[in-house]
């Protein structure tokens, strides 16, 4: 079937913010889909609330609205530009969630909008599970024993009937939000009530579980023709339990009998027939009982799911852009396999290297938080690793997470921990239990004991052990043998060390030699990785996109040219503080290296993001991000320059090692990066410059630390060197707060100094993107922040143009910006980050790299500022290319973090010094008040118009506490405080009303939080550890979905949003606002 003709203007509704279950999959995904249609001839109008995706740049769609992804706003963006169809399929279950709410709204009817992608009934059909379970039932496939629930007494009569251990799963949610696994009546209650909150219907399936059966996904997709392809089959290591964004995956199968793997390929085809997805990709989730292979269906998304990035980039096959073509009426037989131009996309892949995909956890940054993993997801990012066999995917894989591991072993020589110890750590699944499960092996634990204690697959217990064997031959030969390249048994260990992934770190750490002489020694003995290409037909058709991954075979499938050519290293895993907008800036490096007819060529471990795109570069490399796969690739490649600046801390540690081993650094030279790291260097350029930091010094221990403390005055910030996100960062007040620090924070003797800084407090923090030539420089972007100095740049929102500097500050700020990039000679980008006290402006930290902040100023101002960044370091000047002429203006735009709290039951969600978010919303509009209230809106706070504000703040806080409530008080609501507060608030003749705090007895604030009384809470924490009382209040509005503010700015700024809120709801998109006038 070709093309519909009878459609014109197409709506995709993309993911929002990067959370935890919902990553920046969708904007890969979304993005493939938005150039797929454009390809095709239709008018795109795209909706997503996220600035630092590819997806929202004003060039991918026609019509681009940076805007909440909610009801109302999506009703007026339809009515007004009117579509022909709505593709909901590919911005996750953000998206899917919105199309049904338009369509049981009336508006899709109203404006005459047609869903494609996936018919309403055919969501409805996969995601409410009473009407999945009749389906499954009609094809003869068994689902695990449950009931659903629809309020506690449903729960609790389930409880009574189902057996223990139970699975709590809810519905319309994803990531598996609000579920859990309940062991008792107990744990059904506290798990089921999260469950209900989260789910939007209020549904809940709590069913029996199948702990320890193997879990096994299927991505397929189905055409109107009913041709059926299974895209990628996904094994996960861990068993059922563990959500599988949180397992180590993978591809192809691994464990299945033949005749297993064939049912499970029908029952997969059966069910894309029975729910009726016909246009587009699904993701099926099965579980298989390992002692008689009784299968079971779990679930399905009929939709372009988080393995679908996962699938595309180990297959080659792009589900996304496939799926929006068969959303428009194309069949799979029509369609052509951009990798092999030669088969058509109803040819089944198949793939003979092995796959796997690694999490990235940040339980670290959420103290509290248990390091246990269950059916809710945890991670934060992930990273692909190809290899010929298991092992090696594996090593490459661990090594490719940047947690400090060089592969499955590392440090030799330590102790191993107590058998009751290790096996602990089996039992329960945590982040690190892989690695238990080396020290079980090494301890001479048995095949059967692993897998009682742990339900993980006999054959991936068998391969660990193969690894840690060969471990232990390697160490071995470098105690016996002759470590000269005169010995031909050292050339063939090493082979086969490669072969098992082993990386030259490891064998360094085994074999005693600085990690130069390992690879002195294999190139001398010539054992070199060759690169194969990702095929997606396992090299029975040629292939022609250049995607390539190493191994340690003797063939080759890499052809290098000699033309000029840039090598640009990517971020590696997603984490909390290093995101996707560094990606972003490494897409546009891209970009602009092909413009000027240079090869670019993309280094990445990442499968969730566009940079790993098969046509974004000219050649890509799943490759961990470590010197030695870097250095391989630079010498295969000789390429004329590498970038290092946009892909956050990762490539910058590489950046000095690679300039050491010649390798030509483009853009701002290392030195330079060093200046700006290097607490003492940092100091003498800012006195040579004659500008402020706050009273600082550095300690390597407590007594030391003490002592600068005392000397610059309480508050401190407290920190280690060279780190991203503010890890270990924290606000100390007293001695005793500092000595708390250390002990929790820091090893007895640390590698590098930690920093102390003077705390200023009530200070403005303003955050500066620049761009300079080396001689020229070009101020980007000021933002203010909303928070106060203290709260993470990253967690904070932030204003572009600024709403409270004075013309004058604005102009020092420039000033003191120019001179800093000037002295440090910056080419490219730099970030630097001031407060503002008083009339003193202080420099906080200046970053000569890209900064997270770099996607939100481009869209704010719609001046590419990656994009001119490489092709000035490539050699043009801030004159010829003149970024001022591109700016625009007449509108306000903040940017707004979002927070994965909800995750982590326990953790207080106050904001501080070290980072949280895992991603952010932008809000545009006319003036300051409109663009806030959309970035809460879009951010998931709903601010109330009228109704009752609970304030509740530490003493420091306690003198602008009159404004606040005078400020709510004005608008009409009635206030209700804590004693101390509402002392405060009635003396300055504001009226407010008492309410009980926790422990004192009657209905307290949290009883009235439960029973929805209360509309907005605003609670400062004390600097102190927090009582008990404030949290308990921070934690019952998060649960039970009430706004909250826990900074009086936050509190102003809403207060400003709610009395300038506009009654019509005004949407305007990217390309309209760049066309205004500048104001």
């Amino acid at each position: 079937m070709p093309k519909r003709n009878d459609l014109r203007k197409i709506l995709v509704i993309g993911a929002g913010p990067i959370i935890i279950g919902q990553g920046c999959e969708f904007d890969y995904s979304g993005s493939q889909a938005v150039k797929a249609l454009r390809e095709e001839g239709y008018e795109v109008v795209l909706v997503n609330s996220n600035p630092a995706t590819i997806m929202t740049d004003p060039h991918m769609a026609d019509s681009t609205y940076i805007e909440p992804l909610e009801h109302d706003t999506l009703a007026a963006i339809i009515r007004k530009e009117r579509p022909d169809a709505l593709l909901p399929t590919l911005g996750g279950q953000t998206a899917l969630n919105a199309a049904l709410e338009l369509s049981r709204s009336g508006v899709l009817d109203e404006c005459g909008v047609e869903i494609i992608g996936a018919r309403a009934d055919v969501i409805e059909k996969a995601e409410s599970r009473e009407l999945f379970r009749e389906c499954m039932a009609n094809i003869g496939l068994k689902m695990p024993a449950s009931g659903i629930a629809h309020n506690m007494d449903a729960v609790r009569k389930l409880g009574r009937e189902l057996p223990f251990p139970l699975i709590i799963r809810p519905a319309f949610t994803l990531g598996g939000t609000g579920g859990g696994v309940a062991h008792n009546m107990e744990e059904l209650e506290t798990i089921a009530a999260r469950g209900l909150s989260a789910s939007p219907i209020n549904e809940v399936m709590i069913e029996q579980s199948v702990l320890g059966w193997k879990e096994i996904e299927m991505e397929v997709m189905r055409d109107k023709k009913d041709n059926c392809v299974i895209v990628c089959s996904i094994e996960n290591f861990d068993p059922m339990g563990v959500h599988t964004g949180d397992s180590i995956t993978v591809a192809p199968v691994q464990t299945l009998t033949d005749a297993e793997y064939q049912k499970i390929r029908d029952a997969s085809i059966a069910i894309m027939r029975e729910i009726g997805v016909e246009t587009g990709g699904s993701n099926v989730q099965f579980a298989v009982n390992p002692e008689n292979g009784e299968l079971i269906v779990i679930e399905m998304n009929p939709r372009v799911s988080r393995s679908s990035a996962l699938a595309s980039k180990a297959t080659g096959f792009p589900i996304a852009k496939i799926a929006a073509k068969l959303a428009i009426g194309y069949t799979l037989d029509e369609l052509r396999n951009d990798i092999t131009r030669e088969t058509v996309a109803s040819f089944e892949p198949a793939i003979d290297y092995v796959v796997l995909k690694v999490p990235r956890f940040t339980f670290e940054k959420f103290p509290g938080a248990k390091d246990e993993l269950t059916t809710s997801m945890k991670s934060v990012g992930e990273a692909m690793s190809i290899g010929r066999t298991f092992k090696e995917a594996l090593q490459k894989g661990l090594r490719s997470m940047e947690i400090g591991a060089p592969g499955l072993g590392d440090n030799f020589r330590a102790p191993l921990p107590s058998r009751d110890a290790i096996l602990e750590n089996l039992r329960v699944p945590n982040s690190r239990r892989i690695f238990a499960m080396r020290d079980a092996l090494l301890a001479g634990m048995s095949e059967d004991e692993i897998f009682r204690a742990t339900g993980i697959d006999p054959w991936f217990i068998r391969q660990l052990d193969d690894i840690v064997k060969m471990e232990k031959r390697i160490r071995d030969f470098g105690v016996k043998s002759d470590m000269t390249p005169a010995n031909p048994e050292l050339a063939e260990i090493l082979r086969e060390a490669k072969e098992y992934g082993f990386s030259d770190r490891q064998l360094a750490e085994m074999w005693k030699r600085p990690e130069a002489d390992i690879r002195r020694i294999r190139r001398e003995t010539g054992v070199e990785p060759t690169y194969y290409l990702v095929d997606t037909c396992a090299g029975e058709f040629e292939a022609y996109t250049p995607y390539f991954y190493s191994t340690y075979e003797r063939g080759s499938e890499i052809e290098v040219s000699d033309k000029p050519k840039v090598l640009i290293l990517g971020g590696g895993p997603n984490r909390i503080g290093q995101g996707i907008e560094f990606d972003y800036c490494c897409c546009h490096a891209s970009f602009a290296l092909r413009d000027a007819g240079i090869t670019a060529i993309m280094v990445n471990s990442n499968p969730e993001t566009v940079s790993t795109d098969y046509d974004t570069s000219d050649r890509l490399y799943f490759e961990p991000l470590t010197f030695e796969d870097v250095m391989n690739i630079v010498e295969k490649e000789r390429p004329d320059g590498v970038i290092v600046q946009f892909g956050g801390q990762t490539p910058l540690n590489l950046a000095v090692p690679l300039m050491r081993a010649g390798v030509p650094i483009m853009g701002t030279s290392p030195d330079a990066i060093d200046r700006a790291e290097d607490r003492e260097r940092f100091q003498a350029l800012i006195e040579k410059l004659g500008l402020l930091q706050p009273p600082n010094g550095t300690a390597m221990d407590l007594e030391e630390a003490q002592a600068v403390a005392r000397r610059i005055s309480y508050p401190v910030v407290v920190r280690p060197s060279y780190v991203l996100g503010g890890r270990a960062m924290a606000g100390v007040y007293d001695d005793d707060e500092l000595a708390a620090y250390f002990q929790e924070q820091v090893p007895k003797k640390p590698e590098h100094p930690i920093l102390i800084d003077k705390f200023l407090e009530h200070a403005i923090e303003v955050d500066v993107d620049a761009l300079s030539d080396g001689n020229e420089v070009y101020v980007a972007g000021i933002m203010e922040h909303i928070e106060e100095a203290g709260i993470h740049s990253g967690d904070s929102a932030c204003v572009l143009p600024s709403f409270s500097l004075s013309y004058d500050q604005v102009a020092r700020i420039a000033d003191q910006t120019e001179a800093l990039a000037r002295e440090l000679r910056v080419v490219g980008l730099m970030n630097i980050q001031f407060a503002i006290k008083g009339n003193d402006i202080y420099i906080l930290e200046v970053n000569p790299r890209a900064s997270r902040t770099a996607p939100f100023v481009s869209k704010a101002t719609g001046v590419p500022l990656p994009y001119l960044a490489t092709r000035v370091m490539l050699g043009k000047t801030l004159d010829e290319l003149d970024p001022w002429s591109m700016r625009k203006g007449g509108f306000t735009c903040v940017k707004e973090a979002v927070m994965p709290f909800g995750r982590f039951p326990g953790v207080d969600v106050i904001l501080g010094p070290e980072m949280h978010s895992t991603g952010e919303v932008m809000g545009m509009g006319k003036d300051f008040s409109e663009a806030f209230h959309k970035s809460q809106l879009a951010a998931g706070q709903r601010l109330p118009d009228s109704g009752t504000v609970f304030i509740s703040v530490n003493d420091r806080d306690k003198p602008g506490l009159p404004e606040v409530a005078g400020n709510f008080s004005d608008l009409g609501f009635r206030i209700i405080a804590t004693s101390g507060t509402a002392k405060v608030i009635a003396d300055a003749g504001i009226p407010v009303e008492v309410v009980s705090k926790v422990h004192e007895g009657g209905p307290s604030i949290v009883d009235r939080l439960a029973g929805k009384e209360v509309d907005l809470v605003i609670n400062t924490p004390s600097g102190k550890h927090t009582a008990r009382d404030s949290r308990a209040i921070r934690r019952a509005a998060l649960t039970y979905k009430v706004p909250y503010c826990t900074t009086l700015s936050a509190a102003k700024a809403s207060a400003t949003a709610i009395a300038n809120r506009r009654k019509d709801n005004h949407v305007e998109s990217l390309q309209e606002y760049y066309s205004r006038e500048r104001a």
